[in-house]
């Protein structure tokens, strides 16, 4: 893995210049362009908000619903936006891929990097929320983030790697996997707080690793805390699963110009 992880490196001007590309090819004719990073969580946050303040009221405790759900929406939207873009994109390239000799790795990791600037654009409107609610700024909670980014990065990279992998050989993966994150949403803390689940399934609950990450995102930016446990769990869990599907990868990688 480590020799694989160094060829990567080696190509990072092919990987950077893949991922301006699928951010080009994205936006090109997009009269919003980069404005469509917020839409979606926002026009989302805004339904959440309506509906969980107004119909089927969620206690937040002395965090306004739109800033508890869009600080929530915001990674799961890079979650869920990475995922189908790098699982779709070693069919999407098959000429490429049959071809021409490169790290394949490249291309679904050069996907999930153009969605992470999504994230990135998405991530200032928190900002613009929490002084629009007089939301006090705590700074040394920042110092967190890095980690807990590279946490959600390493198990999107997992997950992404091996869906890529698997959906060259069979095509209802990403059937499999629309399916599978409509219903990991509801099993995340994104609607609703954590205190909502039973204290005696909570254990059981932060297998979750969205659980932890979303949790950790909510206490150092909104409640000024150090992420407790569960970000540990979220961590241990995001990198098995990178391991696991980068080894995978790796492992299956000389078939794909034959299948394809």
């Amino acid at each position: 893995m480590l020799t694989d992880l160094t060829k990567l490196l080696r190509t990072s001007d092919l990987l950077w210049a893949w991922t301006g590309r699928n951010i080009r090819a994205r936006y090109q004719q997009s009269v919003l362009g980069w404005f469509w990073a917020i839409v979606q969580p926002a026009a989302q946050v805004m339904i959440f908000s309506i509906v969980f303040t107004l119909f089927v009221p969620v206690d937040t405790g002395n965090i306004p619903y739109p800033v508890f759900s869009y600080i929530a929406v915001v990674p799961w939207t890079f979650l869920a936006s990475s995922l189908p873009d790098m699982t779709d994109s070693l069919v999407a390239n098959m000429g490429l891929v049959g071809k021409i000799y490169f790290p394949r790795e490249i291309l679904p990791v050069a996907s999930m990097l153009a969605r992470l600037l999504d994230f990135v654009v998405a991530a200032m409107l928190l900002i613009v929320l929490m002084l629009i609610f007089n939301m006090p700024v705590f700074v040394f909670g920042w110092i967190f983030i890095p980690v807990i980014v590279a946490i959600q990065i390493a198990l999107i990279l997992g997950l992404g790697l091996m869906c890529a992998a698997l959906n060259v050989f069979f095509r209802d993966v990403r059937s499999l996997l629309v399916l599978g994150l409509q219903l990991w949403f509801y099993a995340s803390p994104i609607i609703y707080p954590v205190t909502m689940v039973p204290e005696h399934l909570r254990p059981f609950y932060f297998l979750n690793p969205m659980a932890g990450v979303i949790e950790a995102y909510r206490d150092v930016l909104l409640n000024g805390q150090m992420p407790g446990l569960y970000l540990a769990i979220s961590a241990l869990v995001a990198g098995a699963l990178f391991v696991f599907g980068y080894w995978f990868f790796k492992r299956v990688e000389f078939q794909f110009a034959d299948v394809v």
